[in-house]
């Protein structure tokens, strides 16, 4: 009998062994055959809200026309997921209204959202809301395999008319190699347990209970199991609609347990939307009381040495830390210069201080020259771009590291690059000698680079082993946007140039009030040489320079200056005036300078204006046009810049011309903050 039955088990597991060879031979064999799949980027319509969709992170692809203000959209940068999704995008300057491929990544709610107007797209402000979303450039991460098909949390998906790439939420299937191998397992164990009664004596129930033979358990049994549910934290029995408060246990560090919950209610039911998104590692989302773009310029030089590399890095990664990097606040990228400067990574490669610690060891010393000024140019012209992770609502701020003193000259660069609207900083440590001065290619550098010589923007340090005091009062200077004066706005990024008509018709009294209208618009700007400068035509038959762009570089200065301009009587020749402020003004603005023209005139002129002022229009001069007493409102509307509801007003008397400054002032910053900042 013994030998009939481990005859019987020794065919079985014969038997076993073989289905088991077949089968893994054909896995291969199908294995080989089959090809990985495409990636579809699956297509979502506007009105597609986040919160709709159960994947935590996702490539899709938007249609033209999501501009529409019907696509509401809350928050800015980080946006609550009631927002449509591709109006998000459009409004975070990923995509323009013409649609096309963007990452979706969600993040933890937050508790209120604030509304801005940017890109064409106004968002709303939001209290509070479960969940929140970032928008990226749909560029997939390396080993980050993306659906080919949405999640949604309703059968009634308002995507799935957008095509056949988007599914509602059903429960995943089990998948077929599973199965055959629970089989395979079942069959043995079953056969075992047929044979052994025949050769083993029956145990009693004391010694089943005490038994540690260990009973065979289907293999895969487990993972199928755990296909079906998802795995969801809870760190309150609130978070859910009749949780149990057993559910509620946290570690010593405050770390939820997770519990597995089942991803439908066992009926074929969806869950409601609050309980369908998958639990997400929380996503730092930074200090939005800071919300800066920082580039860090390092010094490489061979002469700096491994050691004070070292420490430089040291004070990096410190600042990275505190700063509390993060989408919705401070982002930071380094570039290193020697001979040639070259960028680490940039604005968007990382979003959190640890990350960005972890990069910033892995920096190594390039070596070389200490050429400063070169790499300040190649920050302004490269690094603060929107491909780099630039934001339009974000100030820009370069602080830059050097030991010693740099070998090339800073002071044009910087000018540059404040005209650009960067905030740049300066650390200096360990300056010359009384002996290594002549080596000093442009003494009392920093203080020609840094954006005001009021001691807030420069930091020197007598010793490297004194650097590391420098951290706490260089992150609150960069994170007090109120006081970073060359931040672009509206106020300083201009050449504004008065063209007043001095015709025999004004007169002299009403000449005066002309005068104190272009005082009191004055008087509303920051000027100076790389802030808004001011220059002023006076126009009769003939025109007249009252003074350029570069003539004066503080606001006393202009404010004296427009007091001196003297009346000069005469005819209104407005066409001929528009073409000589364009050669004698505006042919001398800076590239990189709003040039808005800001034309008074009482009266029609004798010549024609259209060429004129499409000629201004064309050279990218914002022209506004008032109007006083006999002026002709079609001349004003032609030669005001499109609309001229904005750009063109009409005044009854010389008198009420001051009702006027608050509106053009206003006109001209919504004007401003509605198009990208750098």
């Amino acid at each position: 009998m013994r030998t009939v039955v481990l005859t019987m088990k020794a065919s079985v597991i014969e038997m076993f062994l073989v289905l088991l060879v077949t089968g893994v031979h054909s896995n291969k064999e199908t294995s080989k055959k089959m090809k990985r799949p495409k990636f579809t980027v699956p297509q979502i319509n506007c009105d597609v809200k986040a919160g709709k969709i159960i994947n935590p992170e996702f490539i899709v692809k938007c249609p033209a026309g999501c501009q529409d203000p019907k696509f509401h959209v809350y928050g800015t940068d980080v946006y609550a997921s009631y927002s449509s999704v591709c109006g998000a995008a459009i409004h975070s300057g990923v995509l323009d209204n013409s649609g096309g491929k963007i990452l979706v990544r969600k993040v933890a709610g937050l508790s209120g959202y604030k509304g801005s107007y940017s890109n064409g797209v106004q968002s709303l402000s939001l209290p509070r809301w479960r969940e929140s979303f970032i928008v990226l450039e749909s560029k997939p991460k390396k080993g980050v395999t993306y659906p080919s098909a949405l999640t949604y949390s309703s059968s009634k998906s308002p995507a799935a008319q957008a095509g056949d790439t988007t599914k509602a939420y059903q429960r995943p299937p089990i998948p077929a190699t599973t199965a055959q191998s629970v089989t395979l397992m079942q069959l043995l164990a079953v056969t075992v347990a047929v044979a052994t009664p025949t050769i083993l004596p029956r145990p009693s129930p004391s010694a089943a209970s005490t038994t540690s033979i260990p009973r065979p358990e289907p293999v895969g049994q487990r993972s199928q199991e755990m296909d079906l549910w998802s795995t969801t934290t809870y760190t309150s029995s609130q978070n859910r609609p009749g949780a149990d408060p057993g559910i509620q246990r946290q570690d010593p560090s405050g770390a939820a347990f997770q519990k597995p919950v089942r991803a439908d209610d066992g009926l074929g039911r969806v869950p409601k939307e609050e309980l369908s998104t998958q639990s997400l590692e929380p996503v730092p989302l930074g200090d939005p009381n800071c919300k800066i773009d920082l580039s860090f310029l390092i010094d490489g030089s061979t002469s700096i040495g491994k050691r004070r590399f070292r420490i430089q890095k040291q004070l990096l990664a410190g600042v990275a830390q505190a700063l509390d990097i993060g989408p919705a606040g401070p982002l930071m990228g380094v570039v290193q210069y020697g001979d040639n400067p070259a960028t680490h990574f940039n604005l968007k490669t990382h979003m959190n201080s640890r990350d960005l610690k972890t990069a910033i060891e892995k920096i190594t010393q390039r070596g070389g020259l200490s050429n400063v000024g070169r790499a300040i140019s190649f920050v302004t012209k490269n690094f603060f771009s929107k491909a780099n992770g630039n934001r339009s609502s974000a100030p820009n701020v370069v602080v830059v590291m050097v030991d010693g003193w740099p070998t090339d000259k800073v002071e044009e660069a910087s000018r540059l690059a404040r005209e650009s609207g960067i905030n740049i900083f300066f650390i200096t440590i360990e300056g010359a000698a009384e002996n290594e001065k002549q080596y000093v290619v442009e003494p009392n550098f920093a203080n020609k680079a840094v954006c005001r010589t009021n001691g807030f923007y420069s930091f020197h340090v007598q010793s490297w082993f004194g650097l590391h005091k420098t951290l706490q009062p260089l992150v609150k200077r960069v994170c007090d946007t109120d006081r970073l004066a060359c931040s672009k706005t509206c106020l300083n990024s201009a050449d504004i140039g008065f063209v007043i008509d001095g015709s025999s018709s004004v007169g002299t009294g009403n000449f005066r009030t002309v005068l104190q209208f272009v005082t009191n618009l004055t008087k509303e700007f920051e000027i100076s040489d790389t802030d808004t400068r001011i220059g002023a035509v006076q126009y009769t038959y003939e025109q007249r320079l009252e003074f350029g762009f570069d003539q004066y570089s503080s606001k006393p200065d202009i404010l004296s200056a427009i007091k001196r301009v003297g009346y000069w009587s005469g005819g209104t020749s407005t066409g001929a005036a528009i073409n000589f402020a364009l050669e004698q003004l505006f042919k001398k603005s800076k590239p990189n300078k709003r040039k808005l023209m800001i034309l008074i005139t009482d009266g029609r002129s004798y010549d024609d204006v259209r060429i004129p002022a499409m000629a201004a229009h064309l050279k990218g001069v914002i022209t506004y046009a008032i109007g006083v007493a006999w002026a002709a409102q079609e001349e004003l509307e032609v030669i005001a810049t499109h609309p001229a509801r904005d750009h063109s007003f009409f005044v009854d008397e010389f008198d009420n011309l001051y009702q006027y400054v608050p509106r053009i002032i206003r006109n001209i910053c919504t004007e401003f903050n509605s198009q990208p900042r750098n």
